[in-house]
């Protein structure tokens, strides 16, 4: 009898453009059998740490601030530090999401921390897996992945319009369809026996 999985998504959102994203990546999970569960981060005392510990996977989503991640996401990060003295979150599958309001919008800065920040918890990371769309000339924003981005799920939002219309449906396809592949990476990885925690050896961060 396989284990149920449980994916959780850690993100922060400001206007809704990302937590539109953060809803169909979770859609492209269950269709692929395995449980998701939303956890909204900005405050340290308001983040349901024991979920993120109990999950199989987290992905990580987060605005395109000024180049980099959202303050309220980078608090959340910063103050994963004890679980990262605990070793919490080594062997998990982690993944990462992102909207701009720009094309662009240095966006890849902002997946290099959460892929970093994964890497310092012993986190494998899962990308998009998926070529980019819309760089020929019979290509279109409606190609999934038309932004090109290969670390993860990316989205761009017009910033005078609300998550109700923007981002549009081909990024929110491609957010589905990293869903799916995040479900599947981490039931291969949990059956096959690689998701058991190590003991830390490490010193507190924290002082």
């Amino acid at each position: 009898m396989s284990k149920d999985i449980l994916v959780a998504i850690a993100f922060f959102s400001a206007n809704g453009h990302t937590e539109a994203l953060a809803h169909a990546i979770a859609r492209g999970a269950r269709e692929n059998g395995v449980t998701v569960t939303f956890v909204p981060v900005s405050e340290y005392e308001d983040t349901d740490w024991g979920t993120l510990e109990a999950a199989d996977a987290i992905v990580f989503g987060t605005p395109t601030y000024m180049g980099g991640v959202a303050a309220p996401f980078k608090f959340f990060m910063d103050a994963s530090a004890t679980v990262w003295y605990k070793q919490g979150w080594i062997n998990k599958i982690a993944g990462g999401f992102s909207v701009s309001g720009s094309m662009s919008g240095d966006r890849l800065n902002v997946f290099l921390q959460m892929a970093t920040f994964a890497a310092q918890h012993g986190m494998i990371w899962v990308s998009l897996g998926m070529p980019p769309g819309n760089n020929y000339s019979f290509g279109s924003n409606d190609d999934l992945n038309r932004l090109g981005v290969y670390y993860g799920a990316a989205a761009q939002a017009n910033m005078d319009e609300g998550p109700e219309v923007t981002p549009p449906q081909s990024d929110r396809d491609t957010a589905f369809a990293y869903g799916a592949r995040i479900a599947k990476a981490t039931r291969r990885w949990v059956e096959g026996g690689h998701n058991q925690p190590q003991q830390s050896k490490g010193k507190s961060p924290l002082h």
